[in-house]
């Protein structure tokens, strides 16, 4: 890959988590969140979907819906269990992109609201379809979004990528 070439970003809120006394880190899924995390593997693999390298969340509900997720998908690219990803603001989220080694074309972050919503928000300075609209009215648990854009993963900033796929289990 040269620094030019396209990529994908794929942005995956983790599922829906139950509320046991325990800390919010350690907040495992619920029934539904584990149905849902499935479906949105199962759903990216449909779509073609293949990232090379995922980056999630150190967060239990965010490893649960990785692990769901990743067993619906033809290959398991490499993942990195990042703790910067736990509470990342939309400025915090940015920066890990602008890390990604640019040999990666495809990059999947498992991660949690409001960061990725504001972060696929901030890189679509345009979209395909409804898909804008659709993702507008919320990123519910275990949604996606797929961003692309052509340059280095340094040159990741706000509008530089197009929409191109949004996604939520009950929509």
């Amino acid at each position: 890959m040269t620094a030019d070439s396209p990529r994908t970003i794929v942005l995956l809120r983790h599922a829906k988590a139950d509320w046991p006394s325990v800390a919010d880190h350690e907040r495992p899924l619920a029934d539904r969140g584990r149905l849902d995390a499935a479906a949105a593997g199962r759903r990216l693999a449909d779509d073609g979907i293949t990232p090379e390298l995922a980056l999630c969340s150190t967060a239990v509900r965010t490893r649960e819906t990785w692990k769901l997720a990743a067993h619906e998908m033809p290959h398991r690219p490499k993942t990195v269990y990042e703790e910067r990803l736990y509470e990342a603001t939309l400025g915090d989220l940015l920066a890990l992109l602008t890390e990604t080694p640019d040999e990666v074309g495809s990059l999947l972050l498992i991660g949690h609201n409001p960061g990725t919503h504001a972060l696929a928000d901030a890189l679509a300075g345009s979209a395909e379809g409804d898909t804008a609209a659709r993702m507008s009215r919320g990123f519910p648990t275990a949604a996606f979004a797929v961003v692309t854009f052509s340059g280095s993963w340094k040159s990741v900033e706000h509008g530089v990528g197009r929409l191109t796929a949004f996604w939520a289990p009950h929509d």
